[in-house]
């Protein structure tokens, strides 16, 4: 059964809103923090704090993180990646350099100079990227459950586990990923098996009927493939180049102690090397979904980190 793109305007303490960046139209979940808290006490403007969600996810993955994020004084965007949910879906733009500009534009249609990224899993490489293809715009940048990319094109294996590397092989596969996708085998596939902690049905089930929004599953694969099919091809290795610099922005990098699809002990190496002023943090007792698995270990562990920025 198809669904409708209003699948993903779920209703909460947030607005949704549809914004112009890089020839598309991006849907973001926006949340104002309150009268007198944080920055807006202090007579300026909430810094703004962008949320990026991975695969076969949209924005609603970081529903925790909104609420917690602008109780705290934040202004918070929670993004549809393009391709996913909400946003425009065109035939052409899943790779990361693309999709960079993709967030800085949606950075500046919000009326922010600049804005700290927070990514998980498939978005925080597109917010690694940030930092080196869009510093500009890039205050700091948050990784959850993602290696640096630096090493993506390198060696694609060594951070990421037996698991991702099978569903990654998968999704290389014509029409077969977009299928099972549209049946919800593949989202529950994906889901539970890097979960540690058991997935709510009702979230479970929003994600599979956000998969059957037409063109969602294609293109979201679309953004899988090109991390594989670009690995040898000069659009990779230009992407390559671009992110082995070392950047200036502070770097946080959270990762789930039992998480599945993801090598923690091999996960921070090329962060470390490349972002000069990094923390590495680890929770235990979750698995590669920190976001929905402990929502308030991440909300808090973020906040702590942006508490360290500001000062």
């Amino acid at each position: 059964m198809i669904a409708d793109y209003s699948t993903a305007l779920v209703e909460g303490p947030w607005r949704h809103e549809f914004v112009a960046a890089n020839a598309a139209r991006f849907h973001v979940a926006l949340a104002e923090p309150a009268d007198g808290v944080g920055a807006a006490a202090r007579g300026s403007r909430a810094p703004l704090v962008v949320l990026l969600h991975t695969y076969p996810q949209f924005w609603w993955a970081w529903r925790h993180q909104v609420e917690a994020l602008a109780a705290a004084g934040y202004r918070v965007a929670a993004m549809d990646l393009r391709g996913t949910g909400a946003s425009d879906k065109p035939p052409l733009g899943y790779d990361v350099p693309t999709r960079t500009r993709d967030v800085a534009g949606v950075i500046r249609s919000l009326g922010a100079d600049s804005a700290v990224v927070v990514g998980h899993g498939e978005g925080g490489t597109i917010a690694w990227a940030m930092a080196a293809m869009q510093p500009a715009v890039t205050r700091a940048v948050a990784a959850l459950a993602a290696p640096h990319p630096a090493y993506l094109h390198v060696s694609h294996r060594a951070p990421y586990t037996r698991a991702m590397r099978r569903h990654v092989a998968f999704a290389q596969v014509p029409f077969l990923p977009e299928r099972a996708l549209g049946d919800g085998r593949f989202v529950d596939d994906v889901l539970r098996g890097g979960a540690v902690r058991p997935f709510d049905e009702d979230a479970l089930e929003l994600y599979r009927t956000a998969a059957r929004i037409p063109f969602a599953a294609h293109c979201s694969t679309e953004a899988l493939r090109w991390s594989v099919r670009s690995i040898p091809r000069m659009d990779g290795r230009r992407f390559t180049t671009a992110v082995r610099r070392r950047v200036d922005q502070p770097g946080l990098l959270l990762l789930g102690a039992e998480d599945p699809y993801v090598r923690t002990d091999a996960a921070a190496i090329d962060a470390t090397a490349l972002v000069r002023r990094l923390r590495v943090q680890v929770l235990d007792g979750v698995g590669h979904y920190l976001p929905e698995e402990d929502p308030e270990a991440v909300s808090g562990a973020l906040l702590d980190w942006l508490a360290d920025l500001d000062a």
